[in-house]
């Protein structure tokens, strides 16, 4: 049975979507007879690019103590920071779809990872707070366009394996964002303790994922030359509306947008700031990193599952609230208990953070075309990075005048609720097409 079965195959494109449709959402006809060895480079690249998705963000959560004594940063200012990887998503996601259309996903990809190695070479060597947060940006407007085109390369190349394919490269960003939060401090440690060297080591592996991306930037030729085709098919056919479907006119795709930036506020408020908590609990610095790590590599195996299943089903609604549950336990642990059950609270809400990957994989299931799947991707992440952006922002601002956890901790968990709510609804099974 395959993983998913609203797909979009070239060879079986349904009657009424015009050949410009398909190519404005990069889904030409020749992926579908593409060469073993493309596909396999294809692999590669997500699997090298969804591995750089994370270590940006969760390699500062774990050094944001050094990073705000380097800097002189307050509590406040730490927040904003932490509230700056939402932000860029947020503001440079939305291009991706016009991007795409113009230059080929993978073309556009391929320059993410380039402006994720340029960012990450740089920002550690910057003097002082706004040079860091503008290579930050840098980092994080390449993040936000691969965030985006991930579920797009997935669609395009693998349509009647979206669920597979989104599980494996939701496993390489959950494993990168583990790894990252985990070896940051003792690579700094090794280092001298200098936390500017212990960010910088990462750029390297960035450099890593551009490789494989280049020799598919004949990707956008073969784009251009789709939609020159299917610019002489329109002309002689019917103007298609359903191909590419005005989302803001459906009910799921806003219930999916604000499910999508709830998961994001708890992922990022998680990143950034739970080491900080165990750390104040008592927990040495070096254990907090770990805990961090836990929480994100519990997404390895469950990010490759929880996708499976959910194409399965019909309603994805049971697993939002199974995670939801998972996440108010590990918030009620940490408001009450931080360092004595600290290590199940990791545990918990690393399985609550696996809301994620569902989220991506009900993107490629609530539209039944590519043009579709473009639209929605961007429209969710951007509606949902912008809703996640206030949620680290007033953790900090929390923090910092409340002079404790209890707050910000019971803000996280409140967080939980309308989660499971509106996941619920764009857990059940319709698509866009439909509604608009």
């Amino acid at each position: 049975m395959p993983d998913e079965p609203k797909t979009l195959d070239p060879a079986v494109r349904p009657a009424g979507i015009t050949a410009r449709a398909a190519a404005a959402a990069g889904d030409s006809p020749a992926p579908g007879r593409a060469h073993r060895w493309t596909l396999g480079l294809v692999i590669v690249g997500l699997v090298l690019a969804a591995l750089n998705l994370r270590p940006a963000i969760t390699s500062l959560g774990a050094l944001l103590e050094e990073v705000s004594a380097g800097l002189h940063m307050s509590g406040t200012v730490a927040g904003v920071l932490t509230s700056v990887p939402p932000l860029c998503f947020a503001v440079f996601g939305i291009t991706a779809p016009r991007l795409a259309r113009r230059f080929g996903p993978a073309a556009v990809v391929c320059a993410g990872m380039a402006a994720i190695f340029v960012g990450l070479a740089v920002r550690p060597f910057a003097s002082g707070t706004a040079g860091f947060l503008a290579a930050s940006a840098l980092a994080l407007m390449g993040i936000a366009l691969s965030n985006v085109l991930m579920p797009v390369i997935v669609k395009r190349y693998f349509p009647d394996r979206v669920g597979t394919m989104t599980g494996l490269y939701s496993m390489a960003l959950a494993l990168g964002t583990s790894v990252a939060a985990a070896a940051t401090v003792p690579m700094t440690e090794a280092l001298g303790g200098d936390w500017r060297l212990g960010l910088g080591v990462w750029a390297v592996v960035a450099a890593l994922a551009v490789l494989p991306w280049i020799p598919l930037l004949r990707d956008r030729d073969r784009a251009r030359a789709t939609r020159r085709a299917g610019s002489a098919t329109a002309t002689a056919a019917p103007a298609d509306t359903t191909a590419a479907p005005r989302v803001t006119r459906s009910r799921t795709a806003w219930a999916l947008g604000c499910f999508f930036g709830l998961q994001a506020t708890g992922a990022y408020i998680t990143m950034g700031w739970m080491p900080q908590i165990f750390r104040d609990a008592g927990v040495p610095a070096s254990t907090a990193g770990v805990l961090l790590a836990v929480t994100m590599v519990m997404g390895v195996p469950l990010a490759f599952v929880i996708p499976r299943l959910a194409t399965r089903m019909k309603n994805q609604g049971p697993i939002v609230v199974a995670l939801g549950l998972c996440g108010l336990g590990g918030y009620t642990g940490l408001f009450f208990a931080p360092a004595a059950g600290a290590w199940v609270w990791a545990v918990l809400l690393g399985v609550s953070n696996c809301a994620f990957p569902l989220a991506l994989t009900m993107i490629g299931m609530r539209s039944r075309t590519g043009a579709g799947v473009v639209r929605l991707s961007a429209f969710a992440q951007s509606v949902g990075y912008l809703i996640s952006i206030p949620g680290p922002l007033l953790v900090g601002v929390l923090y910092q005048h409340s002079g404790g956890w209890g707050l910000p901790i019971a803000l996280m968990g409140g967080l939980m609720i309308p989660q499971m709510i509106v996941g619920t609804l764009a857990g059940r099974d319709r698509t866009v097409e439909d509604e608009c």
